[in-house]
């Protein structure tokens, strides 16, 4: 049997998971948007999407948890060091926890914050604030859930995630429609749904760690979870990750102020295509995770062949998926906008902007798989650098493009970000295979 279909089967092994776990987070989504899209007024869409704005910003700020953790874990593995596997996962909970309760610590102010700058109307801004203050408690619980996934995935127990991701958004969306449609809580429902579910999700969680631990292999003493060079080299990385993530959601969230600025019923409109660039970036993300595990192992066995392998098989399957997504968002488009809300004038204005929408996952994609490349190998001042650049380049241009073509300058602004992030990691490539074997 030649190397190329065993690694493709690996890749699509790995990916097929990860792509049908994450797609049901954009489930959640939808289904947040639909319960009070279907409500009598436009500013409820565009609370939750603010909210949820301003609770990325929180949770995925500190997304580094489960990057970091996955190219730590997946050298450890390829290098055969069990003992490292669990230590890795210590050190990532201990951290998760520290940071889970300073955002309890700090959320006053923190919203306080946000608020004075996001530029929703003040509908919109009561909204959000009253989902972002109660969905904020889940973010002991979902840090945590960051670390273990990135530990399952660094592991290649990608089934395990799955069970984990399916687990937290089943309840979630459960929740959600019994606590909005059956008991009428509105929006403090949709977050309180949340909160629960990531609870939940944490025993989950704990269960399949201890059913996947290596066996057989010595546990990390105290002093290995607190071993200073492990420690800087995960701070390391977590650091530049951590801007790195703070450049994404500031684009999101410079997107979203740039919307709310064109008007509610645009706000909500964007509102409703964050889902398909959730459904997108969470489908395009099986074949980036596949990217991180197979990556960082060929990086613990120092080899330059089953890198240059696992890039090839991986990007070549993404590729394929975005072609995919693409068309089925151009397809049936119209039919999910018409999903999420039944205010007439907010149909009427996203199928105007549809086609930018549809067109998210052929502009992604590389810049997602370079993201899974980088991360599995552990070199978040690439990921920075260019996501830096990137990000200086998007608010650049939205200002004049916006001005000149409305929400369309919008929307192209934002795919001169995409590419222009994929470009500059692109160059920084070679970097991985200096100094590996053949």
């Amino acid at each position: 049997m030649s190397a190329q279909p065993t690694i493709n089967r690996r890749v699509w092994n790995l990916a097929w998971p990860v792509v049908l776990s994450n797609l049901t987070v954009p489930l959640v989504g939808a289904v947040d948007t639909a319960v009070v899209g279907h409500l009598d007024a436009a500013f409820y869409i565009g609370g939750v999407a603010l909210g949820s704005l301003l609770f990325n910003y929180i949770y995925w700020g500190f997304g580094f948890l489960r990057m970091g953790t996955t190219g730590f874990v997946a050298q450890a593995k390829g290098a055969g060091d069990g003992t490292e596997v669990l230590a890795s996962l210590g050190r990532a909970l201990l951290l998760s926890l520290l940071f889970g309760g300073t955002c309890l610590a700090l959320t006053a102010p923190m919203a306080d914050v946000a608020f004075s700058i996001l530029d929703g109307s003040d509908e919109v801004e009561e909204a959000a604030r009253s989902y972002f203050m109660i969905r904020v408690w889940a973010a002991p619980a979902a840090l945590c859930n960051f670390s273990i996934l990135g530990w399952l995935f660094g592991m290649q127990t990608m089934r395990g995630g799955l069970i984990q991701q399916v687990f937290i958004n089943s309840v979630n969306v459960a929740l959600n429609l019994f606590f909005v449609l059956g008991l009428g809580w509105g929006i403090e429902g949709v977050a309180l749904a949340t909160v629960i579910a990531q609870y939940a999700g944490l025993l989950v969680g704990a269960v399949l760690v201890w059913r996947l631990a290596p066996r057989g292999v010595r546990r990390p003493r105290i002093r290995e979870f607190a071993a200073v060079r492990r420690l800087k080299a995960m701070m390391a990385v977590n650091r530049d990750i951590f801007i790195r993530t703070l450049a994404v959601l500031t684009a999101s969230a410079f997107f979203m102020n740039e919307s709310a600025k064109l008007g509610d019923t645009v706000l909500a409109a964007n509102a409703v295509f964050l889902i398909f660039k959730s459904v997108a970036g969470y489908g395009l993300d099986g074949c980036a995770h596949a990217a991180e595990a197979l990556v960082g192992e060929a990086i613990g066995r120092r080899s330059r062949v089953q890198l240059r392998t696992a890039v090839i098989a991986t990007t070549k399957g993404a590729a394929v998926l975005a072609v995919l997504m693409t068309v089925l968002f151009f397809a049936a488009g119209t039919l999910f906008i018409d999903m999420m809300t039944s205010i007439q004038a907010v149909r009427d204005v996203a199928r105007d902007y549809l086609p930018w929408a549809a067109v998210i996952p052929l502009v992604a994609v590389w810049s997602f798989q370079l993201d899974g490349m980088f991360i599995g190998a552990t070199r978040g001042a690439e990921m920075r650098n260019g996501m830096l650049i990137a990000l200086a380049l998007f608010i650049a241009a939205a200002y004049p493009l916006t001005s000149l073509h409305g929400n369309h300058g919008l929307w192209a602004a934002y795919c001169l970000f995409l590419l222009v992030r994929a470009g500059a990691m692109a160059l920084y490539y070679p970097r991985l295979e200096r100094g590996l074997a053949g």
